[in-house]
């Protein structure tokens, strides 16, 4: 691509894979699989150091859903020069394909090779050069990334356990595991090649290890090399795709509207006649997704017609409906996210296979205990063009040109004594025996009647025994219906049914809202009805999940009273279950034994609840009681690893050690990855540190106190690594663990231990450890480092006020810890602003607070940009503001938002020669759906310097101007492209403000035209307006301008006027917005800001 020259400076880096070594080059030459362990060396652009501070930015909007990163120790940027860096790879390889797979960044396909085309059908990137794009920062193109438990995957750029699964010399699975960061929820997913075939299979095995009822999406996410000639492919019945929450869509494969602000059908010209084509990356000039509303087929995929070939995508439509095309765009936006993501390799589309969703957002509901199991497929195609039909085992295409019939067959597996037939009407018109090999597309050329139509056709491929392989009848040409769009749901107060109140409450749980919360839903149903035992049982969900057990307990019990007012043995458990959950987790074994028995009685509910059951008793010392119900939650399910872990625990216990191992063995062979099976067989080697305290936690609840407390303490020394710390929460557990059975030495000594670890990314998570806070803190209600642990926790969990009180206290007590100090200031501004409080008040004391912080980490740039941030919302002066980033010990260099704020200061200030000085030498680094920033304070600074050279004796307008309209075309270090249907009216009105100055009236007409000519366009009013309307005025327009400048104060008045609240179909938002502000107040501000604008 054209742009990819804008980067000469850049060196060639060139990833070389390593050949087979002897013995696994024997295996593919006997038909088998080579498989391999052999690093690879690859330029890397590394990531920074994770920030310090834990992320509170719960109303982030991230792919559509909560972009909430913690506890994930949350990256913001990447170093600017590569390195060669050796990297851990496990080469999967046969005839047809070579894999090349990386267990270092979250087990993803690096390279896919169709060996017999000589093609990557997945993209190669051949740098490792990650760009502020996953949920927690650092993310790369290129290969397959396997998304799990929401977009993009948490774990995206973490590392993952794996291991080599050899069932003979021709069927090898590489399998990879770990721990989701954000759930804990166990996701394994094995990538597997057969010696015979061309396809590449993906096993999933998705399990809800926790005690929670949890929601899950899988992507697939491929990537694959894109130009002009590549083309996405769906199959032939989707007429219609639709955007992010389908809230908007369009027809296939020809737009039949406007799309994320293009208007397709107005790009088509003479010239161009295929420029609404959206399957075609060419003609996609922004960044776009679009996903398939129906289809009747289980295949999708995307084809190189440069290089005639492809790939295809197959899995079973009934849980696999999810088919996604993504691109940054064939535009200036696209070109600058190439430029981040990679060197010399180009653009790529991205096409998505999703599991169990549709959308994005589209979550799926999975029981504690419970496996969701499923396997994608992928092969190479080669000279078959775009696929009409495809399976498993072979993929067709079928033409009609005149009286002529074209077919093309590929396959995955050879299949001797294979038949192609084509038949009219049930008539079969030729018939052509072949031998399909996957290195191999047939073809073939078959006449049929005049007059024939495409759909008269069927194209049948059988094996040698006559078995169908695959029939494909063309479609009949329809005018196919429109698919429904997603409409925001009205506020609580506005819903008339009980029952619509709870779908929609639960709705707004089960996607993960970002920015409308599901509470208010249950609280009005509840305020209806008090009783409603639905309301009741999803709001005592959310209290147990804050860690508000009494709350919880008594709302689900008002629920289960009404379920219980007919009925005394109701359709649904999980009410029972979560008093259950609660009951346990407060050690009210009696009560908890009794709601887990009840729940037991719903088959949904069973797994978990005889799961609670067995290790209550096992808990409490009664091994054959919990063998018995260990034994029968293992009749109900046998996909479930702690369950097999209950069970050795118990049978080493009572001495049948051959049972015990016999048990291990069984589940070994099913879950040879599972951490706590490992643990048992004496194998634990996790690269997650934090793991092992979840397994300690896990024992513990099984009654083994000792290894539990053991296994705690190995993980507190563990090396630091970037999934975060779990020493001083390793620490405080052993301890709340040791007090429960009276060993108060060791718990003494536990917290003594707690108090004095490294609290570096040490952010609490679950439960568990809340839990252990405040046991710790019921024993020593002012130990400053349990408070400000707390505190973390509280936020996270949306309990402001609360943290605020814990976090203040914590300083008053001594911490030093200057996270403790910045948390609490953050925790009281948001505490305010929720709760309705002086918010003047709070910013005065978390000022307080930042000053404290700065005393305890002076050369901290996040503590600068933050208190920098408050002073904003304190409106305080930009000479104070300025003065206080250049007196800073830190500076501003290390931060691209420290950065940007100190820019538009200095243009604040006048010093904008000083800004540009310092935008024209720095390399900025965006994060995905936050762009503009960048390019707005270079346009604002080169508008003030216009502004002052007309005003200012003596300026060479002429140079002036040249410099103006150079800077209009924004250089690459700015790491940004303007967007097709961003406004520069304001640009261009002050080129031909400086033109006009300077005598050159004719070419100041032609862009004060160009400025005023934004009115005209589709685009939404805004911030460049009133350019527009000084740009009329300046060309004597004026009754066009009032015309203008009337429907700007209407707009305005209607945006006052309207209900303040969040896009609700917004799926990306351009800050990571620290400090709250409620909707109303964000309105009024953005209303003055566009008055302003009008004198």
């Amino acid at each position: 691509m054209k742009h990819i020259s804008d980067l000469p400076h850049l060196p060639l880096s060139q990833v070389e894979l390593p050949e087979p070594p002897a013995d696994q080059q024997a295996n593919i030459a006997a038909g088998g699989v080579a498989c391999w362990s052999q690093d690879i060396t690859i330029d890397t652009y590394e990531p920074a150091a994770p920030d310090r501070y834990p992320l509170f930015v719960n109303g982030r909007v991230y792919q559509g859903s909560s972009g909430q990163a913690y506890p994930i120790p949350f990256t913001d940027r990447i170093e600017q020069v590569k390195k060669p860096r050796v990297w851990k790879a496990i080469h999967l390889e046969n005839e047809w394909v070579k894999l090349v797979l990386l267990p270092e960044i979250g087990g993803r396909i690096y390279t896919a090779r169709d060996k017999v085309a000589g093609y990557d059908f997945f993209y190669r990137n051949n740098v490792i050069k990650p760009a502020l794009v996953g949920i927690a920062g650092p993310w790369i193109s290129g290969g397959v990334e396997f998304n799990w438990p929401q977009h993009h995957r948490p774990a995206t750029f973490l590392p993952m356990d794996s291991q080599i699964q050899r069932d003979n010399d021709s069927d090898v699975t590489v399998w990879f595991n770990d721990l989701d960061q954000m759930q804990r929820m166990k996701g394994t997913h094995g990538v597997r090649l057969r010696g015979d075939s061309s396809l590449i299979e993906v096993a999933a095995k998705l399990h809800n290890r926790t005690d929670d009822l949890q929601t899950f999406l899988w992507w697939a996410n491929v990537a694959a090399y894109s130009h002009e000639n590549y083309q996405s492919f769906f199959p032939t019945d989707v007429a219609y795709v639709a955007d992010h929450a389908r809230h908007a869509i369009t027809a296939f494969p020809k737009a039949d509207r406007p799309y994320y602000g293009l208007d397709y059908p107005a790009q088509v010209t003479e010239e161009n006649p295929n420029a609404d084509r959206i399957d075609f990356y060419s003609n996609v000039l922004v960044p776009t997704s679009y996903m398939i509303t129906d289809t009747d087929d289980d295949f999708f995929g995307g084809y190189d017609h440069d290089v005639n070939a492809g790939f295809i995508h197959w899995a079973d439509k009934g849980i696999a409906p999810g088919k996604k095309m993504w691109t940054w765009g064939n535009g200036d936006v696209g070109h600058a996210w190439d430029r981040h993501l990679t060197d010399m390799d180009g653009p790529y589309v991205e096409l998505m296979a999703g599991v169990f969703t549709d959308n994005q957002p589209d979550f799926t509901w999975i029981n504690p205990g419970e496996t969701k199991e499923f396997s994608q497929y992928w092969y190479p195609i080669r000279e078959l063009g775009v696929v009409h039909q495809a399976t498993r085992d072979v993929a067709v295409r079928l033409v009609l040109e005149g009286t002529t019939a074209k077919w093309f067959v590929g396959a995955t597996r050879a299949i001797s004594g294979a038949t192609v037939a084509l038949a009219k009407d049930g008539k079969v018109l030729a018939t052509q025996g072949e031998d399909l090999t996957p290195g191999t597309t047939a073809s073939g050329n078959i006449e049929v009647p005049a007059g024939t139509l495409e759909h008269e056709l069927t194209l049948l491929v059988t094996d040698a025994d006559g078995k169908v392989l695959l029939s494909w009848t063309p479609r009949v040409p329809i005018d196919a219906e429109k698919p429904w769009v997603a409409t925001e749901p009205p506020m609580a107060s506005e819903i008339e049914s009980n029952d619509e109140l709870v779908i929609t409450g639960t709705h707004l749980v089960q996607y993960r809202h970002p920015t409308r919360m599901a509470e208010p839903y249950f609280d009005e149903a509840l305020a209806r009805d008090e009783k409603d035992s639905r309301a009741a049982t999803a709001k005592g969900t959310l209290l147990l999940k804050r860690g508000d057990y009494e709350g919880a307990k008594a709302i689900l019990e008002v629920g289960l009273s009404r379920m219980h007012r007919r009925n005394l043995q109701p359709r649904e458990g999980e009410t029972s279950y979560l008093l259950g959950s609660i009951a346990e987790r407060t050690r009210d074994f009696t009560a908890a034994q009794k709601h887990y028995s009840k729940s037991t009685w719903d088959s949904q509910w069973f797994v978990a609840s005889r799961f609670g059951l067995a290790r209550v008793s096992a808990r409490l010392g009664d091994n054959d009681l919990a063998l018995e119900r260990i034994n029968e939650t293992l009749k109900a399910t046998t996909t479930f690893p702690n369950a097999y872990a209950l069970k050795v625990v118990i049978l080493r216990r009572l001495g049948r050690e051959e049972e015990a191992d016999a048990t291990l063995a069984l589940a070994l062979e099913h879950e040879a990855l599972d951490p706590i099976i490992r643990y048992l067989a004496g194998n634990l080697e996790t690269v997650d540190p934090k793991t092992w305290l979840t397994v300690a936690c896990d024992l513990e609840k099984f009654g083994e106190l000792d290894q539990a407390a053991a296994l705690a303490r190995a993980s507190a020394d563990r090396p630091l690594t970037n999934f975060g710390n779990p020493a001083p929460m390793a620490h405080y557990l052993r301890a709340q663990w040791f007090e429960q059975v009276g060993r108060q030495d060791e718990a003494n000594a536990a917290r003594d231990a707690a108090r004095a670890s490294n609290l570096l990314y040490a952010f609490p998570y679950g439960l568990d450890e809340y839990d252990a806070l405040i046991a710790t803190l019921e024993a020593d209600a002012n130990d400053p480092v349990a408070l400000g642990l707390l505190g973390s926790w509280l936020m996270n969990a949306k309990r402001t006020a609360d943290a605020a009180e814990v976090l203040v206290k914590s300083t008053e007590n001594g911490a030093v810890d200057p996270v403790v100090w910045r948390n609490a200031a953050v925790a009281v501004v948001n505490s305010a602003v929720e709760i309705g409080q002086d918010e003047d008040k709070a910013f005065a004391q978390a000022h307080g607070l930042y000053l404290k912080a700065i005393e305890l980490a002076p050369n901290d740039a996040r503590l600068i940009f933050e208190i920098d941030q408050l002073a904003g919302r304190r409106d305080e002066s930009s000479a104070i503001r300025l003065a206080r980033i250049e007196e800073s010990a830190c500076g501003y260099e290390s931060r691209d938002d420290l950065t940007i704020s100190y820019l538009n200061l200095l243009v604040d200030e006048g010093q904008t020669e000083r800004a540009l000085e310092i935008m024209t030498a720095r390399s900025f680094q965006p994060f995905e759906g936050g762009e503009g920033s960048v390019i707005a304070v270079w346009d604002r600074a080169y508008n003030a310097l216009a502004e002052a050279g007309v005003a200012a004796e003596g300026t060479d307008l002429e140079a002036l101007a040249a410099r103006l309209e150079e800077s209009i075309t924004l250089p690459i270090n700015l790491g940004e492209g303007r967007h097709p249907l961003a406004s520069t009216a304001g640009r261009w009105y002050w080129l031909g403000r400086v033109l006009k100055a300077a005598g050159n009236a004719r070419a100041a007409q032609a862009f004060e035209k160009a400025a005023a000519g934004w009115n005209a366009k589709d685009v939404d009013l805004g911030l460049e307006t009133h350019w527009s309307v000084k740009a009329l005025e300046e060309l004597g327009q004026s009754d066009s301008a009032a015309a203008l400048t009337g429907k700007f104060n209407a707009f305005i008045t209607e945006l006052e006027n309207s209900d303040p609240r969040v896009d609700y179909f917004a799926t990306s938002h351009p800050d990571l917005l620290l400090f709250l502000t409620q909707p109303a107040e964000a309105q009024a501000n953005q209303v003055a800001k566009l008055r302003a604008t009008l004198g």
